[in-house]
């Protein structure tokens, strides 16, 4: 059975992906969670995916004797060893169509992701205001994620990106999460989307075992000194 690795979920937007991907889609696996520590060299975490993946981090999937780390790359490799699934759109215009916008996501969108850290316990608009307020680039960010769904839903006629679930949606599932935990300011018409991926079962899997994990790193959560507490 494939045997995927993740961090802790309510932190890690990276191994959501994969893993919502392969629930949502009915894909068969086993799931391996490795807790986030400091990420130092001799940490629990480095020593644990020692063995797994050279680059030491989630997410990492495993088939058989096969390590494929990397989202967009265990995607991929998704794609083709189970073509059944549909996991890319079947037209060739749509498919390169997803394609880029995933890679636009897997490499784009720093000032969004360094200001608004996934958090799916917390809700912090306090936070994001400050962040709205004070940041262009988070601004820009957020405005070119709207464009991308708006483009993609009316090319495609919906309910979700590219019509059915894809890999595009689950590539963006960890967005919509980091949006409603800073309220960030967004159009109307890409609301009703947004409320679709957080109603998607492996999305809501996801979010019941992050609220169920319980952990607070503190290197992961700088704006507060503590669960429900915000840094004055």
């Amino acid at each position: 059975m494939l045997k995927l690795y993740i961090g802790n979920r309510n932190y890690s937007p990276w191994a959501m992906r994969p893993w919502v991907l392969m629930t949502q889609a009915g894909i068969a696996f086993e799931e391996v969670l490795v807790r986030m520590d400091a990420f130092t060299p001799e940490s629990g975490f480095k020593q644990q995916l020692a063995s797994v993946t050279p680059a030491g981090k989630v997410p990492a999937l495993l088939d058989g004797e096969l390590a494929v780390w990397d989202s967009l790359a265990i995607a991929e490799y998704l794609a083709e060893k189970f073509p059944e699934r549909q996991l890319w759109p079947r037209a060739v215009a749509a498919r390169a169509h997803a394609r880029s916008v995933c890679a636009e996501m897997h490499s784009g969108f720093g000032a969004l992701r360094g200001a608004c850290g996934m958090n799916i316990e917390a809700r912090l608009p306090e936070v994001g205001a400050i962040v709205w307020r004070d940041r262009p680039d988070v601004r820009a960010d957020v405005a070119r994620i709207a464009a991308i769904w708006r483009d993609a839903l009316a090319a495609s006629g919906g309910p979700l990106l590219f019509g059915d679930f894809s890999i595009a949606d689950a590539f963006y599932a960890p967005t919509v999460l980091r949006l409603e935990t800073y309220a960030l300011p967004l159009p109307d018409d890409v609301r009703p989307y947004m409320a679709r991926v957080r109603a998607l079962p492996a999305v809501q899997a996801w979010i019941a075992a992050a609220l169920a994990e319980r952990d607070f790193l503190a290197h992961e959560e700088p704006y507060r000194i503590g669960p429900g507490t915000a840094r004055p």
